[in-house]
């Protein structure tokens, strides 16, 4: 999982949108509660945005050079699913560089 410690290489900002009590976040705040830390430690002047507010849709949002913007949501998909996406997120980045 070395693409962790590129987000700042290939990303803007990442935004996790999340409600803090309904059912269709919980896997959202569980990816946010076990992997904050450790992305943000290999990551430590790089952007990464929680944002709550009640009712929302779970989603992540990865900004990159341009104001090009792409998200996923994340309802219904397990922490691992949400880890996939975040690499898939990462590795446009990295083309778009390219």
């Amino acid at each position: 999982m070395a693409w962790r410690g590129h987000l700042s290489q290939n990303l803007k900002e990442l935004r996790i949108l999340l409600c803090q009590s309904s059912p269709a976040s919980s896997s959202a705040r569980a990816f946010v509660e076990r992997n904050y830390k450790d992305l943000k430690t290999l990551n430590p002047k790089f952007p990464i945005l929680i944002r709550e507010c009640s009712g929302i849709e779970p989603q992540l949002w990865a900004r990159y050079d341009m104001g090009v913007e792409r998200g996923i949501r994340l309802e219904g998909l397990t922490e691992a699913e949400i880890f996939k996406g975040l690499e898939d997120l990462v590795k446009v980045g990295a083309s778009i560089k390219a």
